[in-house]
């Protein structure tokens, strides 16, 4: 007989399994479009940041290379704090975007 609490680390275990093909499969997606869809990335660059169009690529790279990395036990722990450290990153775009909704109708 398997025990309530032997069961309830074996559900944890699938669901951070689940959870981490997830949000692995998210990134790389999310990174792969900042190539299919550049000019929309490009147009929520703030205009005091350079080289916009290089940026779009960095952080599409490191999405899909973090995200990839997510999927591998040895390597998710580091993949996750890198996904952190690119979300803060990636942040003042969102700010700008909250702060100058006139320039985004079409969102």
């Amino acid at each position: 007989m398997v025990s309530a609490s032997t069961d309830s680390v074996g559900v944890m275990n699938r669901l951070k399994y689940i959870s981490l093909w997830l949000f692995g499969l998210f990134f790389i997606a999310a990174g792969a479009n900042h190539f299919v869809n550049r000019p929309f990335y490009v147009s929520i660059m703030p205009p005091y940041l350079p080289w916009p169009v290089a940026l779009v690529y960095i952080s599409g790279v490191a999405e899909i290379g973090l995200g990839g990395l997510l999927l591998f036990e040895r390597w998710s722990q580091l993949a996750a704090w890198g996904l952190i450290a690119l979300l803060i990153a990636v942040f003042p775009a969102n700010v700008h975007m909250a702060l100058h909704p006139e320039l985004y109708q079409w969102a």
